[in-house]
């Protein structure tokens, strides 16, 4: 009998764009039957910078159950689904805060060999979904993982229109993640689960 494919679906999230897509993520692995970890990475704004905006104060409260990311996190999982909003065409600096803390994980191979997949959101159009994704490529390159993206592997990613990783415009957080989003993060989780459960068996097996 194959054993479970663990999934560390990680993710940071300001108002809650990025939060609804890592729950999508989560579901899908689950229904992929995978065990799976959603872990938000740590907040670094001020307190006031917070209170200042509802959204944000709101969304704090609301997942203030979450537990936070640890390293161990990714050392116990086969595949990791990274989550992010764009900032500049790249991460979020709370999770770009979290992949520095991974230096020794890293320097022991405890990161390679793992699949990663990733989604991110954008308040504009061509706000840099698709640079954001690749720059966390780089990061999984480094540590020597497999990354999954969806492709168009599906006719449902030829409306999605991004084969990197799954991604949202949110219009200033104005607009929640729709289906064609949503969908395109669950295909995403379970391609990744696929492929890990495919590689966990040709390990163990």
């Amino acid at each position: 009998m194959a054993a479970q494919v663990k999934v560390a679906v990680i993710y940071y999230s300001a108002t809650g764009i990025t939060y609804q897509m890592a729950q999508s993520a989560r579901e899908a692995a689950e229904e992929a039957g995978a065990e799976v970890r959603l872990r938000k990475v740590r907040e670094l704004a001020p307190d006031e910078a917070i209170r200042s905006n509802s959204g944000w104060e709101a969304h704090r409260l609301e997942t203030q159950d979450v537990d936070e990311a640890q390293p161990d996190d990714l050392s116990w999982a086969d595949v990791v689904i990274f989550g992010s909003p764009t900032r500049y065409g790249l991460i979020a600096a709370q999770l770009k805060q979290f992949i520095d803390t991974t230096g020794p994980l890293w320097a022991q191979g405890a990161l390679a060999d793992k699949v990663y997949s990733a989604f991110t959101s954008t308040a504009t159009h061509h706000g840099g979904q698709e640079s954001t994704l690749l720059s966390l490529f780089h990061v999984f390159y480094h540590w020597g993982g497999i990354v999954v993206a969806p492709g168009y592997t599906e006719p449902s990613q030829f409306v999605a229109g991004n084969p990197y990783g799954a991604s949202h415009t949110s219009n200033n957080g104005e607009t929640a993640p729709d289906q064609v989003a949503l969908g395109a993060t669950a295909l995403t989780a379970k391609r990744a689960v696929r492929i890990g459960a495919a590689l966990k068996q040709g390990l163990t097996g």
